[in-house]
């Protein structure tokens, strides 16, 4: 069943843009105007029965008649639907304070609706994966490191125990892969995910860069290789 993406925006040329890119990727967009009524209608879908509850809210900070950090805020005492806020804000004050509110990820305007999209995608895959860590079950395990632990509020990840010294794009790289174990990712998928507004990238950036992170985790453990290559369709990240 498609997912329904709620779009809060009072720019009409920007919702409805974003309605065709999330449409034409598969979505339902349904698009709100105003905070009170973005409130009003989540309330409706929390308290439903009926089967198409919404998946995800891309919420304007700038609304007219509520400030999207307060819907964020309001919204949460409620619910726990993903958050992505739009804003033409770029500070990082700004940033944080959305993320510390409680929403999941932040684009700032102006921005492609292909990156947008993507992103939705990821924050979704977050909560089919809501266990990150891959504890370590043995009785010790309080003694010994986790394999891999995704710090994503620090921008973060360690490898047994030990942070990973990684670029930007090595991170959201890496990042991608642990956040859904074992699902094979083609190139190009990756290409839209982690490089959707680079520009004058292909397809052979994602195997240098894979072949880069390799090196950084065998440098730490080389008896362990979480990355598996999918000769000729693309790569996973191993849980076990």
């Amino acid at each position: 069943m498609s997912q329904t993406i709620l779009i809060v925006e009072d720019e009409v040329a920007i919702a409805e843009n974003l309605c065709y890119a999330l449409a034409t990727d598969g979505f339902v967009p349904q698009h709100v105007s105003l905070g009170q009524d973005a409130l009003d209608l989540l309330q409706t879908s929390v308290t439903s029965t009926a089967p198409a509850k919404i998946a995800l809210i891309v919420l304007d900070v700038g609304l007219p008649d509520i400030n999207g950090f307060e819907v964020c805020r309001r919204l949460r005492q409620f619910c726990q639907t993903p958050v992505i806020f739009l804003t033409a804000r770029s500070d990082e004050i700004d940033r944080i304070v959305g993320l510390e509110i409680g929403a999941d990820d932040y684009v700032t305007k102006p921005f492609s609706p292909r990156e947008l999209v993507a992103r939705v995608r990821a924050v979704l895959r977050r909560q089919l994966a809501p266990h990150l860590h891959f504890p370590n079950t043995n009785a010790n395990a309080d003694a010994v490191p986790e394999r891999i632990e995704l710090r994503a509020d620090e921008a973060r990840i360690l490898y047994f125990g030990q942070t990973l010294s990684l670029t930007r794009y090595e991170y959201l790289l890496l990042k991608t892969l642990i956040e859904r174990p074992n699902i094979l990712f083609s190139r190009a998928q990756l290409m839209d995910l982690v490089w959707s507004n680079a520009v004058n990238t292909m397809d052979r950036t994602v195997d240098t860069h894979i072949k880069s992170i390799r090196a950084k985790l065998k440098a730490i453990n080389d008896q362990d290789d979480p990355i598996q290559t999918h000769r000729g369709m693309g790569y996973s990240f191993s849980a076990a």
